[in-house]
Order: structure tokens, then sequence, then C-alpha cells
């Protein structure tokens, strides 16, 4: 046995942790400097310094089996932390923010497409669409973080972005089933892509509700037992196996529907935490880090400089018009619009998670994968800067009286989670 994997793990591990607590002290998401530690440890960098005769990590098909177990657990989470009550609530206006959200960025993504993979067959026509769906993913946990320091997080504009957001992953994911559905045209008739991802969600929801009681009965038999999230981890993995095996879909949806229907029982939270412990303690580092060591950049001629250009533009401005105007027709005012498409505009984990699925279904080179990642870095970088100045004259038009105590106790900011 090569234990080389060891040496890998460990570089990883490490190289990831120490740059996510270096974007952490500017402000930024640590899943940002995973992706810079990939780049840096992989060949992208190494194989130009040392003519291809060294790299410190190379992909290998260990490491792709472990970042495809990170991509199901950051899922599963993901759908654990879905707040059901939240989406029930937040109504109408929430639900169109989300819904312009996912559409004008999905148009714009296939327009700037079409010159580069042209329309002339369907396996080309899917790649157009793929490049609109990862462009229709949200990430606001920068926003969350900004709108906390701002004091804004539960004010109106705040609870409508973090609404949609929930909303617009649900609309982004099963686009990203359907397209994923449809990449064997040949084999698979369109209806029946649809006939299939409607089975899977009946018959999922459906026996759902039955393991959801199940894991009632166990929370009261055995509160805060160890067995409860792996019971969890157990139902998160048979739902992943049985969307791609069965239904020909994404795996991701499988464990993000099994996260929602375990997101509203007594134990969630705890699931929730043990669960993390495990991904983001190994799973989690190795997938975003692998995503940076397959990152090649020796292809990059003119052609592809122009498509990162024009997809990152098409990726933050479809946000904030389609966000926005969704909000300014739902008689929010022009900065609040704004602020609202602002807010929906950061990238993160969602759409490397899209791009990753593309790449393995057929439809992305991975030569694209460099432009998702500046689109995340950039609007890492650019969203709390526009938040900050946005919100920054309605702090200053506060009544003649001074804030109020209510006020000032909710723009307390909140203490950022531990590294």
């Amino acid at each position: 046995m090569d234990y080389r994997f060891l040496l890998d793990l460990a570089i990883i591990l490490f190289v990831t942790k120490v740059l996510g607590l270096v974007m952490k002290k500017f402000g930024l998401p640590q899943v940002v400097g995973a992706l810079i530690a990939g780049i840096l440890i992989g060949p992208a960098i190494w194989f130009p310094m040392t003519g291809g005769k060294f790299t410190l990590v190379r992909s290998t098909d260990f490491l792709n089996v472990i970042a495809e177990l990170g991509v199901i657990m950051i899922m599963f989470s993901a759908g654990l932390e879905t707040d059901l009550h939240e989406l029930k609530n937040c109504g109408l206006k929430a639900g169109f923010v989300a819904l312009l959200g996912v559409g004008v960025p999905l148009a714009l993504g296939f327009g700037i497409a079409v010159p580069f993979f042209g329309v002339s067959d369907t396996h080309n026509v899917l790649k157009c669409v793929f490049i609109g769906v990862i462009l229709t993913a949200t990430s606001v946990s920068i926003t969350v973080e900004t709108l906390r320091e701002l004091g804004k997080l539960k004010g109106k504009t705040g609870t409508v972005i973090l609404s949609a957001a929930i909303i617009d992953d649900v609309i982004g994911i099963i686009v990203l089933t359907f397209v994923i559905g449809m990449k064997n045209p040949g084999e698979t008739k369109p209806y029946m892509v649809l006939v299939k991802t409607a089975l899977f969600f009946i018959i999922g929801i459906a026996l759902g509700v039955g393991l959801n009681y199940l894991f009632r009965w166990l929370e009261k038999k055995y509160p805060h037992r160890r067995r409860v999230p792996i019971f969890g981890l157990v139902m998160c993995f048979v739902y992943a196996f049985c969307a791609e095996h069965f239904f020909g879909i994404a795996d991701i949806t499988g464990a993000y529907l099994a996260g929602i229907l375990l997101s509203n029982t007594r134990e969630t939270g705890y699931i929730e935490r043990k669960v993390d412990v495990n991904t983001y303690m190994i799973f989690a580092p190795v997938f975003f880090a692998n995503i940076g060591i397959k990152t090649d950049f020796s292809g990059f001629v003119p052609q592809i400089l122009l498509f990162c250009l024009l997809f990152v533009l098409a990726g933050m401005g479809g946000k904030i018009i389609g966000c926005g105007a969704a909000a300014k027709a739902c008689k929010f005012s022009w900065r609040e619009s704004l602020q609202i498409g602002v807010g929906m505009m950061a990238r993160g984990e969602v759409a490397l998670i899209v791009a990753q699925k593309g790449i393995t279904a057929g439809l992305l080179d991975e030569i694209y994968v460099a432009p998702v990642i500046m689109l995340v870095i950039i609007s890492s970088l650019v969203t709390p800067i526009l938040l900050k100045l946005l919100f920054k004259k309605d702090s200053n038009e506060l009544p003649l009286g001074g804030p109020s105590n209510e006020t000032l106790k909710e723009q307390q900011p909140l203490p950022l989670s531990d590294g």
C-alpha cells in the first residue's frame, strides 16, 4: 500500500486551515482560503515552476472519493439548516425575489455561453444551460456576518435576503437535478427526466415523513446520543445513493432532501453539530482543496479569459438585477432593492458543488472551474464592501432623539464562530 495519501491529507488540512484563518481575519469566508490553498499546493502552481516534475499534492482517486463524501455531507448540513417555518412565513416577496434571482442569472449565463459553445446539438445546449445553472447558486454566509455587524440581520431587508436564499437554493437544486438528468439525451427522453425527478421527490418525501416520526421516537428515547446523528448520516447516504442509482439524478439532491426532512426535529441542532464536526474536520477541506488542486491555468487562452470576465460580470450583475427588480416590484425602495440584490450576490460552496457535478456529468470541462473560483473570490470580496456602503446612509439617518435601546441592542454584532 502506498501511504502517500496520509501526507496528502496532512498537507491539505494544514494549509486549508491556515489560509482559512487568514481569510477570516480579513472578514472573508474560510472557503476562499481553502480554494486558494488547493491552487497553491496543486499542479497549477508547481508544474510551471518545476517543469511538471514536482507538485506538493496531486488529485488522486482517494482524494476524489473523500471529496465526494464531503460534498454530500455539506449538502446534508445545508438541508438540516433549512428553516421550514421561515419558508412558510416568508411570504410571496421572498419567493418572488428568489425566482427572479434564479431566472435572470440563468438567462444571462446561457446568453454568455452560447457564443463559446454554440447550440448546434442538444449536448451544447445543455452546456450553455449548465453555465446558467452555476450562476443561480447563492451563498449568504458572508452576507449574514456583514448584516450582523451592521445590526440589520433581523430587519426587513435581512429577513428577505435570508428567506430568499433558502428558496433560491431549493430552486437551484431542482434545476440542477433536471439538467443532470438530461445529460444523456439519446438514452433518456425529456419527459422521463421530469417523471423520474418528480417520483424521487414524491417517494423521498413520503418515506421521509415516516422516517421523521422514527427519528422523533429515537430522540425521545435516546436524547443527545450519538446513535441519532449516525442514523441521520445513514439516511443521508441512502437518499444520495437512491437519487443517483435509481433515479439518475444528482446524489447531492438526495442528501439535501434528507437534511430538509430532518430539519424540524427536536435533535436537529445536535445532529447538525455532530455532522459538522466530521464534515469540516476532514471531508469539506478536502473537497474545496481538491477543486483548487484540479484547477489548470495552462489552457487560459484569451478566449477563456474573456469567458471568465463575462461569467463573473453575469454572476454578480444577474443577482443584482434579478433580485433587485423583484424587490422593487414588491414595493421596496430603490435603496432597499439594491441592498437585497447585493446581499444575494455572494457565491460560495453551492456554486462550486454545482460546477463539480457538471464536470462529473461531462457538461463542463475542468478549465471552466477557474471562472467559478474567480466568481467566488471576487463576489466574496465585493459583497461586504458594497453592503456596508449601502447601509451606511441608513445608519446615519437616525432620529434626532438617537437610537432606541432596542435598536442599539439589535445593532450589537454577534461573535463569529471559532475557527
